[in-house]
C-alpha cells in the first residue's frame, strides 16, 4: 500500500488536484476538558479533528496530521482554506465518505457546509442486498464489517491501533497510524466503485436514490444533529417532580382496588397479569409473540369497554391503569429520558436520526427519540414546551398536510380524490359525504349533532383506506383511536360505501397486489425497492402482511422520498441562508430555528422547497402548513 503522512501543502495539492473522485475520512479526539467523558470524541462540540486522510486511487492514500501531540503539519490554516475551496465546496469533485453525516457535521462545526456532489457509502451499503431478499441494515454496513465480506481484507480496529489511547496521542509518522487512517479512505473509495457497479448491474434506481437523495439527506442530518434543540432544564425538573407525585397518586388509587398487587413500572408484571386473568377471570383478548397474555394499551382500552358492559365496577381500574402507564411513560421517556441526553457543553439535545432503518425510507430518531415527542392533545404535562428557541430566535414548524393521502390519491387516480385536492377541498368531508350518502355541505356542517362522530369515522377510514381496510379492523381502530363503539354491520356498510364512492381505489389495490405477486417485490415511485418473499405464501398471516406491505410501501415510501427531496432542496439553499438552522424531522414535520427578523424570508423559502412538485408525474398539490413560536409547545 502506498500510504504516507504529508509534510507540505504542495504534496497535498499534488495528490488531490485534478481528481474527479476523492474519498476522505476524519480522525477525531476530545478537547482537553472532555477527555474523561464517554464518546466525547464523536461530538463536534467537544472534539477536534486530529487528522484527515484522502484517497484518490486504490492502494494509495495520504494522511494529514492536524492536532496530534507531536509531528503535526505547520500549515493548518492554509490547508483548511485550500481544502474548503478546492475539495469540500468544489462542484467538480465527488466527495466520498463512509458515514458522511459524521464528516459533514465536523465540517459544519468549522463553518463549512459541504457541497454536492458527494456520496455516502454507508447509505449505499444499506441500499444493496445482503441476500436474495434482504437489504443490509445499519449493523451490516460498518466499514470493518463490509471490507472483509466484500473485499476480503481484514482492517485493523480502532482499539487494536490505539490500545486505549486517543488518536491524537499516536505518532502520525508510525506505520500503524498511517495504515489505519489511510485504509479507511482507501477502502471507502473501493466500496464506492463496487457499490456503483452493483447498482448499475442490478438496481440502477438505487444508485440514483443514493446519489441524489440519501447522500444529501446524510448531510442534512449532520446539520440537525449539530444544531440540536435547546431545552428548558429547569422546567423539565419541575415537571419531573409533578409526574412523580401524579404517579404516586394514581398508584395509590389502583392499590385500593387491587389490594396492592405489585404492578411494576408499566402495570405488566406476571403477578399483576395473574390477578387480572386468573383472579378476576377477565378474557384473554390478545397473545404476545411468546404466547403469553398481552396487556398492552390496546388490550387495556378494550378491557375498559368490556367492563363497561359486563363488570361496571372494574371500569375505573382500567381508566387508572391507562393513566398510570401514560404518566410513567411521560416521566421515564420524555423527562428522565430527555434529561440524560442534554449536552453539557451546549445545553441542547443532539439526537441521532437514521434515514434508512425502516423499509419504507421513513426516518427513525434515537438517543433520544424526539419523533415520539407527543402533541398537545395526548400530553397532560406539555413535553413540547421543554423545547424552546434561543434568545432573538423563533422556532418554525412546517408540516406536510395529509401527504400520505395525497400520495394515495396520486397512485389510485380516483377522480373525486384528485379533484378534492386540486380544488383545495376537504378530503375528510368528501369521505364523510361518500360514506353516509350526504352532501358535502351537510358533511361540513359543524352544527350537525352527528358531525364529530361522522368526521372521526371518515378520518380513520381515510388513513386506512389505501392499506386494505376490513370491517373488524375498522371497528377496532374506531374503538381505540376515536372511542367509538361502531357495530360490525355498520363498519361493513362504511367500507362498502367507501369503495363504491372511490371507484378507482379497489382497482389500484388489486393491481398493486397482483403486480407484487408477480415480481415478489414492491417499489416507491422513484424505485426504492422492498422484497416481499411471502406474497404468494400459503401461510395466511405471512401473505396478508406482505399484501399490506404491497399497498403501504408505495404510498408511505413515496411520501418519505418526497420529504427527503424537500429537505435536499432546503439544503441546496442553505449555503447563502446560513441563518436557517434545521433542528428536527418529526414524521412529516420539519422544525427550524431562525432569527426573528428573518422569519418571513425563511418561511417563504422553506415552504417553496416543500411545496414544489417533487417529480414531473406527481399531479397533486402539496401543502406545507406553517406554525411558529418561542417554544415548541405553543406554536401557532
Amino acid at each position: 500500500m502506498k500510504y504516507k503522512t504529508i509534510k507540505t501543502l504542495g504534496e497535498v495539492k499534488e495528490y488531490l488536484v485534478g481528481q474527479a473522485v476523492v474519498a476522505f475520512d476524519f480522525e477525531t479526539a476530545p478537547k482537553d476538558e472532555f477527555r474523561d467523558e464517554d464518546k466525547a470524541a464523536l461530538d463536534p462540540h467537544k472534539a477536534k479533528i486530529v487528522g484527515i486522510s484522502f484517497c484518490v486511487c486504490e492502494g494509495t492514500g495520504i494522511y494529514i496530521p492536524l492536532s496530534h501531540f507531536i509531528n503535526n503539519i505547520l500549515f493548518k490554516k492554509q490547508l483548511l482554506d485550500w481544502l474548503k475551496d478546492n475539495i469540500f465546496l468544489n462542484d467538480k469533485v465527488i466527495k466520498v465518505a463512509h458515514n458522511l453525516t459524521f464528516e459533514a457535521m465536523f465540517l459544519y462545526s468549522l463553518g463549512i457546509l459541504i457541497q454536492p456532489p458527494y456520496y455516502d457509502t454507508i447509505a449505499a451499503a444499506q441500499m444493496t442486498l445482503k441476500n436474495s431478499t434482504e437489504f443490509r441494515t445499519l449493523n451490516d454496513s460498518g466499514l470493518k464489517k463490509l471490507v472483509p465480506e466484500l473485499l476480503n481484507k481484514e482492517l485493523p480496529t480502532f482499539k487494536e491501533v490505539t490500545q486505549g489511547k486517543y488518536f491524537d496521542e499516536l505518532n502520525p509518522k508510525d506505520n500503524k497510524t498511517i495504515k489505519y487512517a489511510c485504509s479507511d479512505s482507501d477502502y471507502t473509495l473501493r466500496l464506492y466503485y463496487l457499490f456503483n457497479e452493483w447498482f448499475d448491474k442490478l438496481l440502477p434506481k438505487h444508485r440514483y436514490i443514493v446519489e441524489e437523495i440519501e447522500s444529501k439527506t446524510a448531510v442534512y442530518i449532520a446539520l440537525m444533529k449539530y444544531n440540536g434543540v435547546l431545552v428548558d432544564k429547569k422546567l423539565m425538573e419541575e415537571k419531573q417532580q409533578q409526574a412523580e407525585e401524579k404517579i404516586i397518586q394514581i398508584k395509590d388509587k389502583i392499590n385500593k382496588i387491587t389490594g396492592g398487587i405489585p404492578m411494576g413500572e408499566n402495570a405488566n408484571t406476571r403477578v399483576f397479569k395473574e390477578y387480572l386473568f386468573k383472579q378476576l377471570h377477565l378474557p384473554v383478548l390478545k397473545m404476545t409473540e411468546k404466547g403469553s397474555e398481552a396487556l398492552d394499551d390496546e388490550v387495556l382500552i378494550l378491557f375498559r369497554g368490556y367492563c363497561e358492559k359486563h363488570y361496571p365496577a372494574l371500569t375505573g381500574l382500567f381508566h387508572l391503569i391507562l393513566e398510570f402507564r401514560k404518566w410513567s411513560k411521560i416521566k421515564s421517556t420524555f423527562i428522565d429520558g430527555y434529561l440524560k441526553y442534554i449536552n453539557t457543553k451546549t445545553g441542547r439535545i443532539h439526537c441521532d436520526f437514521y434515514p434508512l432503518t425502516t423499509q419504507t425510507g421513513r426516518f427513525v430518531s434515537k438517543n433520544p427519540n424526539l419523533q415520539q415527542c407527543p402533541r398537545k392533545g395526548s400530553d397532560p404535562i406539555g413535553v413540547r414546551n421543554f423545547i424552546k428557541a434561543s434568545n432573538g430566535n423563533v422556532l418554525l414548524s412546517l408540516d406536510f398536510s395529509q401527504i400520505e393521502l395525497r400520495v394515495g390519491a396520486f397512485y389510485c387516480k380516483d377522480e373525486k380524490m384528485v379533484n378534492t385536492y386540486k380544488q383545495g377541498g376537504d378530503i375528510h368531508a368528501q369521505t364523510t359525504a361518500i360514506i353516509y350518502h350526504i352532501s358535502i355541505e351537510e358533511a361540513m356542517d359543524k352544527t350537525n349533532p352527528k358531525y364529530k362522530e361522522r368526521r372521526a369515522i371518515a378520518k380513520n377510514c381515510n388513513f386506512g383506506t389505501f392499506y386494505g381496510l376490513y370491517p373488524k379492523g375498522l371497528k377496532k381502530t374506531l374503538n381505540i383511536k376515536a372511542g367509538l363503539d361502531t357495530n360490525l354491520n355498520e363498519c361493513e356498510m362504511i367500507i362498502k360505501n367507501l369503495k363504491s364512492g372511490y371507484s378507482r381505489l379497489t382497482k389500484w389495490q388489486e393491481s398493486a397486489i397482483n403486480e407484487a405477486r408477480q415480481k415478489k417485490y414492491t417499489e416507491t415511485f422513484l424505485g426504492r425497492r422492498r422484497y416481499l418473499p411471502y406474497i404468494n405464501s400459503d401461510d395466511f398471516k405471512r401473505r396478508g402482511f406482505a399484501e399490506r406491505c404491497a399497498l403501504n410501501t408505495p404510498i408511505q415510501g413515496t411520501a418519505a422520498d418526497i420529504l427527503k427531496l424537500a429537505i435536499n432542496r432546503i439544503l441546496n439553499g442553505l449555503n447563502n441562508k446560513d441563518y436557517i438552522k434545521p433542528l428536527l424531522i418529526i414524521h412529516d414535520e420539519l422544525v427550524f430555528e431562525v432569527p426573528k427578523e428573518k422569519k418571513s424570508e425563511a418561511i417563504t423559502f422553506i415552504k417553496s422547497c416543500m411545496e414544489k412538485q417533487p417529480f414531473n408525474e406527481f399531479n397533486i398539490p402539496l401543502i406545507a402548513e406553517v406554525s411558529q413560536g418561542d417554544n415548541f409547545g405553543n406554536l401557532n
